[in-house]
């Protein structure tokens, strides 16, 4: 068996600095020289996200905001914009990972009109059983990636441009409902749709739009909720988050509550054996009761401290 030859060099900042810097001018030049036809990439977006209903139904994602609905373009719909735009050079990567966030930065600059726009996502990468592991983080790195990406793209792109190959996307996604008949068919496919993915109930979607039945649910209501499914798919949200918020606000007031009488306990232990105890107690995410128990353990390690800081307990 050959052995395996491998060349390292080392490259200066300044080289790399100079090959991106010519690499930019080549493209700068070229897109002065064929410059885009705003016209015809409209046309063209239109063109590709009316595909079919599928294309379509991913151009666009909804999230509760407030007790209000917040709909906006997805990443797919800027991915399409960005390729038909054209003469645009875009990037997203992971400028940072800590303990309990990871962060992403994307860049789009526009090569014929000179204008570039940075923008930077925070994920956080800590769950109800700690720290996620690197296979999440990694996920979660690549859903930053996306929103960070999307969020760049759309701040360079016309906002008149968004919207008008959003509506057409939208159109599509509806199809024909003008009658009952077919009102009813496409309310039954996304309600069912919903169900079997994401197990969201009837009563949940109900709760979320705000209407009594299923009978007033209108086409405007179905673009919401497949614009929810899409967030949910992009990794923009969770079904919890969306449809089931009051639910996990009731959970983390509860957790809120039995954190606080932890916390209590934990400083009106007299004895480490009595404070290692209620180490058991404290959540594997929940840093900032672990360090109030590390801080009470070293009182209770050091009498001297314990002693400062209990006078009652001098004689």
């Amino acid at each position: 068996m050959e052995a395996e030859l491998i060349k390292t060099e080392e490259v200066s900042f300044d080289m790399i600095y100079q090959q991106d810097k010519a690499q930019i001018d080549t493209q700068i030049a070229t897109a002065k020289a064929y410059p885009r036809n705003i016209q015809q990439a409209v046309q063209d977006s239109i063109a590709t996200v009316t595909m079919d209903v599928e294309t379509a139904s991913s151009c666009s994602y909804a999230l509760p905001r407030g007790g209000k609905t917040l709909n906006g373009p997805s990443v797919h719909l800027a991915l399409i914009l960005a390729q038909n735009w054209g003469n645009l050079r875009i990037e997203a990567k992971i400028a940072s990972i800590d303990n309990k966030t990871i962060t992403s930065q994307a860049v789009c600059f526009d090569l014929q009109k000179n204008i570039a726009i940075k923008v930077e996502v925070k994920r956080s990468i800590i769950t109800k059983t700690g720290r996620m592991n690197d296979d999440m983080i990694t996920v979660t790195g690549n859903a930053a990636n996306s929103i960070s990406l999307r969020n760049a793209i759309l701040k360079v792109i016309p906002k008149a441009v968004v919207d008008k190959v959003s509506k057409s996307a939208k159109q599509l996604i509806t199809g024909d409902i003008s009658d009952e008949t077919k009102l009813i068919k496409k309310r039954t496919t996304v309600l069912d749709g919903l169900k079997n993915t994401y197990g969201v109930t009837e009563k949940e979607v109900l709760d979320i739009l705000g209407k009594p039945s299923t009978a007033n649910i209108t086409g405007e209501d179905l673009v919401t909720l497949i614009g929810y499914a899409q967030a949910i798919k992009d990794g923009d949200s969770t079904a919890d988050l969306i449809f089931r918020a009051k639910k996990v606000e009731n959970q983390n007031k509860e957790e809120k509550v039995d954190s606080a009488k932890l916390l209590l306990r934990i400083n009106q232990a007299k004895t480490k054996e009595a404070l290692e105890k209620l180490k058991k107690d404290i959540p594997e995410d929940d840093l900032d009761t672990y360090t109030v128990y590390s801080d009470r353990l070293k009182e209770l390690s050091n009498p001297v401290n314990t002693a400062n800081t209990n006078p009652g307990n001098l004689p």
